[in-house]
């Protein structure tokens, strides 16, 4: 299988340069909007962002669902249940996509209202949010596909269809935002219809490809266990992103109170910020799928040895963030906004950004700890590890914005991340995860 770290790093790189693409024209929206739309446009964005990263996060614990359980079959070399594997994740998939862009364009009104949106953007947030929400199908499906070729050990293909998507989504930007005038409704456009391709691409490949997987004889298309062994991870997952989602939210409730600059300075960075967590976030799913394989193949020393590199790549990646967000923090927060934009917008970022930098080592080392433990299906103490960094984070915002006013809210960030990051450590250090593996059966 070569070498883990090369193994490892091979797999991971196309994963970040993913997340690269991905956050690229994310931040793009948001720069559009900031630049050609004002800066009340931006606030609008950045005010239902909590809201549309809580539907994101049920697809990514999808992703992570079927990439594990399927990583842990092919690894085993058990062919016939990695094709009912990945049949039933879309069928599961589509069902539940379905469900939640009926929810998501019905509700979103009442979704804008709960994170107490200001009335001079609560228009412009209810549009945004409510085309955003009716392409959700599409970001779903794609991620569950994603997901899949992930677990085959493919992390390049997804890369190409993520190119192709967000370079398309950052032209359509610019012609329906600068060229046509149609502001927030025009940057939600332009992510319906990359998002819309990009789906559509990824399920053609992947049919042609598993026509090439053997396996022996023919598999069912659906199966209720291997939708129980995928729902096992999944649910754990989507339950961690939700409720990071959800405590998001409440404090975006609590940056709303502060008015449409605060809020607007506060979008800006935390875009930035998302950039970086979700970088770090890629390479502990590529130690996930890492782990899931090399357990099924009863090889548990390449998760030690591949731990061991993802840990310098990781906290490297992490140190170039912190190092560039502190330098030029002024000039990419500069990139959201226009020449109407008030100091206090560009404020409120800096500060967020002086805040929450300094302790990306922190975040990034406690992600790649809970790869190593979802991986191997310990989710319990995944779980327990994320509960906290949410609770703390939700509750010190809370109590330090009544003192500090919108600064005590950004210092929640580092207290929670270095809380959360030492139970994930010793969580890994006491080989928890070896233990759970050990109590593990592979069976659909």
């Amino acid at each position: 299988m070569g070498n883990p770290g090369k193994v490892l790093i091979s797999f991971t790189l196309p994963l970040f340069a993913s997340v690269v693409f991905q956050q690229l024209y994310s931040i793009a929206d948001s720069v559009i909007a900031g630049k050609y739309a004002g800066e009340s446009a931006l606030a609008a964005v950045g005010a239902s962002y909590p809201i549309t990263m809580i539907f994101m996060a049920v697809a990514f614990g999808c992703q992570i669902g079927c990439s594990v359980v399927i990583s842990r079959f092919f690894g085993a070399g058990k062919h016939r249940e990695v094709k009912t594997c990945i049949t039933t994740s879309l069928i599961a998939g589509l069902v539940l996509s379905a469900v939640l862009t009926l929810f998501g364009v019905i509700g979103s009104p009442w979704l804008m209202k709960l994170v107490n949106t200001p009335d001079d953007i609560m228009n412009e947030g209810n549009l945004y949010l409510k085309i955003y929400t009716g392409g959700f199908i599409f970001l779903f499906i794609y991620n569950v596909v994603t997901g899949i070729f992930n677990s085959l050990g493919d992390s390049r293909t997804p890369l190409v269809f993520l190119i192709i998507s967000s370079l398309g989504n950052i032209a359509l930007d610019a012609v329906f935002v600068i060229v046509f005038k149609w502001g927030v409704a025009g940057v939600a456009w332009a992510t319906f219809i990359a998002q819309g391709v990009s789906c559509l691409m990824s399920l053609a490949v992947l049919t042609a490809r598993m026509k090439h997987i053997a396996e022996g004889e023919k598999p069912p298309v659906f199966s209720r266990a291997a939708l129980k062994d995928i729902v096992g991870v999944a649910v754990p997952s989507i339950l961690q992103q939700s409720f990071v989602s959800v405590g998001n939210m409440f404090i975006q409730s609590m940056v709303n109170s502060f008015g449409s600059s605060v809020i607007a300075g506060y979008s800006a960075a935390i875009k930035l910020n998302t950039f970086a967590v979700t970088s770090f976030s890629t390479f502990g799913n590529g130690i996930s799928g890492f782990t899931a394989q090399n357990n099924g193949a009863g090889k548990l020393d390449r998760v030690k040895q591949g731990f061991k590199s993802g840990i310098i790549l990781t906290l490297s990646a992490a140190g170039i963030f912190t190092g560039t967000y502190l330098i030029f923090g002024k000039q990419l927060l500069g990139l959201f906004m226009n020449d109407d934009s008030t100091e206090l917008a560009l404020e409120t970022g800096m500060d967020f950004m002086k805040t929450a930098a300094p302790f990306y080592f922190t975040v990034a080392t406690k992600l790649l700890c809970d790869g190593v433990l979802r991986g191997s299906e310990c989710m319990k103490h995944f779980m327990a590890a994320t509960f906290t960094d949410l609770i703390m984070r939700v509750v010190l915002a809370y109590i330090l914005s009544r003192f500090m006013g919108a600064l005590g809210i950004w210092n929640a960030w580092p207290v929670s991340w270095a809380t959360a990051a030492v139970m994930s450590f010793v969580f890994y250090a006491k080989g928890v995860w070896i233990k759970q593996n050990e109590r593990s059966d592979i069976k659909v």
